[in-house]
């Protein structure tokens, strides 16, 4: 008879291929028995009746801005994870700006590992930058374990991570194929925005709309094409992040066709906010590439549903609140990103399954197996099979709630969601078969 540290008994599990009833034992962080249709005979010094709930691999959230160290009066680990812990996410990507020193040098990877390591509930991965200036340090990063690389092809609003200019872009292209790595980017045109932009503020445009025109679809359908020809030049794996809209997709589809090795994520506020958000929230809504408007939306739905998304990530890039504020009717002063990390899940269950009849497996595909398979994870994550680790959200399909300011764990209790009807609620999220977050408690 097997011996396991914990027992899940009568649940529903959901994975990216079947959803069935099944028990789960796990034993040592790791799950190590899957009876499905019967009931396990063992017993465990601890077991959840999950009768009536799913049980979901843990989300793996692959675009995040915790901000540490340095400027953790914007986030921190510590909030951050238990953020994520709390909308069922078991593991994330820490993006490399935003914290100050950004990681672009293996000393520097190394302070954020540290931190991570005390502050985090949740497993904790980390991008690489690529930015002018170092990118003699790409090798030394990826030996030291990052996940793979970051670059902006517009300025990122961070002074000391800076964008990447062609010849950069083409050159650490170059280094990060030699790597076997992965290059994301944040894919809009400079020329595009940056002329946009100061043609509308030098007519006192300065609306959310006026914004949103600045920058626009074309922006990102220009950066796209640019960085697959690079990718075809250079054989460099590549990771679109955020695209806003289908007509972006459509592009990164061709290539695709073509054999490019390319993948793409969109964001739960893409598919869930529109434009008209953000002119009634103001700066709580901001975000780069911006909202585009409901038809938008829809569309982009409609490549979620035809398999067109890799990944749905939630690009949680916080800020202080006087940050998001739009000062005298100007929005582009307020700081662009939204707080979303907590309610990804909720927006994918509510948005996408029980509005638009998006299946159960395909959330798991977009949000827990692709994200591990894309990034060497899988099937140590991203599914529930005996020999995976222990990561798991369980999660009650039949309940609905309304999500208040205070049931946020961020450091910043703002976020575009709150007030929101939510269907799908995140009872208990397990994490390396530690129980981290229940009924609406952290446990750690």
């Amino acid at each position: 008879m097997r011996h396991h540290d914990l027992i899940i008994r009568n649940g529903t599990i959901v994975t990216a291929e079947f959803t069935a009833q099944a028990d789960i034992g796990i034993q040592g962080g790791k799950i190590n028995e899957v009876a499905i249709g019967k009931r396990l005979e063992s017993r465990a010094p601890s077991e959840i009746n999950a009768t009536g709930l799913h049980v979901f691999p843990g989300l793996i959230d692959t675009h995040v801005h915790f901000n540490e160290p340095g400027r953790t009066q914007w986030e921190g680990l510590e909030t951050g994870s238990r953020s994520l812990a709390a909308g069922g996410v078991t593991s994330f990507f820490d993006m490399p700006l935003n914290n100050t020193p950004p990681t672009v040098t293996k000393e520097n990877l190394d302070l954020k590992r540290v931190l991570a390591e005390q502050k985090s509930i949740v497993n904790p991965y980390y991008w690489g930058g690529l930015v002018p200036e170092h990118i003699g340090n790409l090798k030394e990063l990826h030996e030291a374990g990052v996940i793979g690389f970051k670059a902006f092809m517009s300025p990122s609003g961070i002074a000391d991570f800076q964008h990447v200019d062609d010849v950069s872009l083409f050159t650490g292209m170059v280094e990060i194929a030699s790597l076997n790595s992965l290059l994301a980017v944040h894919a809009e045109s400079t020329v595009i925005c940056d002329q946009l932009a100061a043609d509308k503020r030098s007519r006192n445009q300065t609306s959310a709309r006026d914004f949103a025109d600045s920058r626009p679809i074309l922006s990102e359908i220009e950066a796209v094409h640019r960085v697959i020809s690079y990718a075809e030049a250079t054989g460099c794996r590549v990771h679109v992040v955020h695209a806003s809209s289908r007509k972006v997709v459509e592009v990164i589809q061709d290539a695709k066709e073509r054999g490019v090795d390319v993948s793409v994520e969109t964001c739960p506020h893409y598919l869930s906010l529109t434009v008209a958000d953000l002119e009634r929230m103001g700066g709580i809504a901001k975000c780069c590439p911006p909202l585009r408007d409901e038809r938008e939306v829809e569309q982009l739905w409609a490549a979620v549903v035809n398999g067109q998304i890799d990944i749905i990530a939630s690009d949680h890039s916080p800020a202080p609140p006087s940050m998001k504020e739009v000062k005298n009717g100007d929005y582009f002063t307020a700081w662009g990103g939204i707080s979303g990390a907590q309610s990804t899940l909720n927006i994918m269950l509510t948005e996408g399954h029980f509005k638009r009849g998006l299946p159960l497996e395909q959330i798991v595909v977009l949000t827990s197996a692709n994200p591990a398979k894309l990034f060497g994870l899988y099937p140590q994550k991203g599914t529930i099979a005996a020999g995976s680790d222990a990561d798991l959200a369980i999660v009650n399909l039949k309940e609905s709630f309304e999500l208040r300011r205070e049931d946020l764990f961020y450091r910043h209790k703002q976020s575009p969601y709150v007030g929101r009807t939510f269907q799908g609620k995140v009872v208990t999220t397990i994490v390396n078969g530690s129980v981290v977050f229940q009924n609406d408690s952290i446990l750690i």
